[in-house]
């Protein structure tokens, strides 16, 4: 843990000088208890930014070719990482998040499943909803604007420009009296997700300057 919170003070730091980094919303955010953090995701930079949203250690999902390069596996794995088989309904990774959910951890997972461009959200998998309500736990949306301007896919090295975050309220998951995850409710709660996130974005990019 103390890897983790050095690590994060020091990138935090170096964004917030380099990108300019402006937060809003951190109020959203439960200081207590697990819960899933659902980022918009269109650069390799999104898991930095989605950290502004809490001292607390995220635990995330990386694609699994990373975890095939020892150090970086250790890193990743230190940092709060965890594989996954990328465009798949990995029942592993699922099962790996719904673990560290159980054990009061904030859990992180992108919706749109990979990075994307552009100002439209693209289709939302529904691991995220499924999990809330598997766990009872709630959603918090995070949007990030301006990271695909200043590192986009395919690219090395960052463009110095503004960069926000946008915090929006949790969306709680409906009440579940055990049984197996209504396919009706794990699809109301994605709708609802992509709704919010969306809106979410537009701000981001607007207080990004874009």
């Amino acid at each position: 843990m103390i890897f983790y919170r050095t690590v994060r003070s020091i990138v935090l730091a170096l964004c917030r000088v380099l990108f300019r980094v402006r937060v809003t919303g951190k109020a959203n955010v439960p200081k207590v208890g697990a819960y899933i953090l659902a980022p918009t995701h269109r650069s390799l930079m999104d898991i930095p930014f989605a950290t502004y949203s809490t001292k607390r250690r995220i635990r995330f999902m990386a694609k699994q070719e990373l975890f095939k390069k020892p150090l970086l596996a250790k890193l990743l794995t230190g940092l709060g990482g965890f594989p996954v088989d990328r465009g798949s309904a990995d029942r592993a990774a699922l099962r790996t998040a719904q673990a560290c959910i159980e054990g009061g951890e904030p859990t992180a997972l992108f919706p749109e499943g990979t990075r994307l461009t552009g100002p439209t959200l693209g289709e939302f998998f529904d691991g995220a909803a499924y999990l809330a309500i598997k766990t009872g736990v709630p959603i918090v949306p995070v949007a990030i604007g301006g990271s695909e301007q200043i590192l986009a896919s395919g690219h090395v090295l960052p463009k110095l420009r503004r960069v926000a975050v946008v915090i929006g309220e949790p969306i709680f998951p409906p009440t579940r009296d055990g049984g197996a995850v209504k396919r009706s409710s794990i699809t109301a709660m994605t709708e609802q997700l992509q709704n919010s996130l969306q809106a979410l974005f537009d701000q981001a990019m607007k207080n990004a300057g874009y």
